[in-house]
């Protein structure tokens, strides 16, 4: 049940995010710097709390450990240095994206014999992929244009969060 109020509470952020990226388009870089440290910081926390917990037949995920510890490097560094330029943050959040989709899939491949909606994080991996894949292919995209691509891989991958972390808690009922 602790995994998936985490899931859930990670898909919510990213929701509420993504809705925030959305309403104000034309946000300044340091604010878009701003969100995206948090985000990933919070993702990344939720990440390393959900590998850590130990679970009597399943162990340890460390595949969502190093991703957990990825996206707190992520938002560190990010409120650390928010004067970098817009295309090292460009780059910067491609790189993040493409790192936490590997992870994803990875999470999920372990967890397909454990759970029914594995197929949810795996899809969640491939989002953030795509999401990388996207901005490194088009750097020069102005603000809004990151704004509105970051606001909708947040919300979308907060809403298949939300479904995997409500299975999984129905699933975790079902079993008790």
């Amino acid at each position: 049940m602790l995994g998936s109020s985490y899931l859930i509470i990670r898909g919510i952020v990213g929701i509420v995010v993504g809705i925030l990226a959305f309403l104000w388009p034309g946000l300044t870089i340091a604010v878009l710097v701003g969100i995206f440290a948090l985000y990933a910081f919070i993702d990344g926390v939720a990440n390393l709390i959900l590998g850590l917990t130990h679970s009597p037949r399943h162990g340890r995920s460390w595949a969502l450990v190093l991703e957990g510890i990825v996206g707190i490097a992520v938002g560190v560094v990010t409120f650390l240095w928010p004067g970098i330029t817009a295309l090292a943050l460009v780059w910067f959040i491609a790189a993040w994206a493409i790192i936490t989709g590997v992870f994803e899939i990875a999470a999920a491949i372990r967890l397909r014999r454990v759970i029914a909606g594995e197929w949810l994080l795996a899809l969640s991996g491939v989002l953030s992929l795509i999401f990388g894949v996207l901005v490194f292919a088009f750097p020069a995209a102005g603000a809004v244009s990151i704004a509105w691509l970051f606001g909708a891989y947040a919300a979308a991958t907060g809403v298949i969060l939300v479904v995997l972390g409500v299975q999984l808690r129905s699933f975790a009922i079902a079993i008790s």
